[in-house]
């Protein structure tokens, strides 16, 4: 997917998801007196913190779940939210470089497995649009699957912002104080971020390089109800 590029910044911007929507990604997973509720959606800090309640009630009305989930849901919504707020204002650097974003998910029946890289410096990117275009292209007609896949990128990103705070603070405290623009953020998994212009020019927000096509081949696998019933198990006794 190519989107307009935003410019690049060489010296530190201010927190915020680097994407073209400011957007918090958000994941309950409650269980109580033994009825579990899990779900996963982004929210928008700026809306009123009144609008966490009454999204609560309204998910317990529509799943009629006992009424003790709305503290629960309110509490680890606005919590998440309290987080993302704590590193607004401060500096995050960002710069010509790109993030490796990885999709292992299971949605329904099915199963989404994929590699790409990211242009963490692409502050109009759009997660949605990318997911969109992923499930035509791969010929996915489950409609739950976009959103996730979109989340599943949102999620990383912001991970991957929050590291880039800390770096910026370490940045700052180090007796050394390297240059923004010298700063190469790390993902999640310890691999090292490469520079997008000199690689690539400064079109593209998502790449999939050549040499990496048949290795990084985007997998998209139908289940059988049993294998979702088998894994739906495991994934239930792992949470116990």
């Amino acid at each position: 997917m190519k989107t307009p590029i935003s410019g690049f910044y060489r010296n530190p911007v201010k927190f915020r998801m680097p994407t073209a929507e400011n957007l918090v990604p958000i994941r309950l997973d409650i269980e109580i007196d033994g009825q579990r509720y899990k779900d996963a959606f982004t929210w928008n800090p700026s809306d009123p913190d009144s609008e966490v309640v009454v999204f609560a009630k309204r998910t317990v009305k529509d799943l009629k779940l006992p009424p003790a989930f709305v503290t629960q849901i309110a509490q680890s919504i606005q919590s998440q939210l309290l987080e993302f707020r704590s590193y607004e204002g401060q500096d995050m650097y960002a710069g010509e470089k790109i993030v490796p974003i990885k999709l292992d998910l299971r949605v329904n029946h099915t199963l989404v497995k994929d590699q790409f890289l990211w242009d963490l410096n692409n502050f109009e990117s759009d997660p949605e649009e990318f997911a969109r275009i992923f499930c035509k292209d791969m010929g996915i007609e489950d409609p739950e699957v976009g959103p996730a896949i979109a989340f599943a990128i949102r999620e990383q990103l912001y991970e991957i912002a929050i590291q880039s705070v800390v770096s910026a603070r370490e940045s700052r405290m180090s007796k050394k104080g390297r240059r923004g623009a010298e700063y190469t953020p790390i993902s999640k998994g310890g691999a090292v971020a490469v520079d997008l212009v000199k690689l690539f020019g400064p079109k593209s927000s998502v790449v999939r390089k050549r040499k990496e096509w048949d290795v990084y081949e985007p997998i998209v696998d139908l289940l059988s109800n049993e294998e979702v019933d088998a894994l739906e198990a495991k994934e239930e006794r792992n949470f116990r």
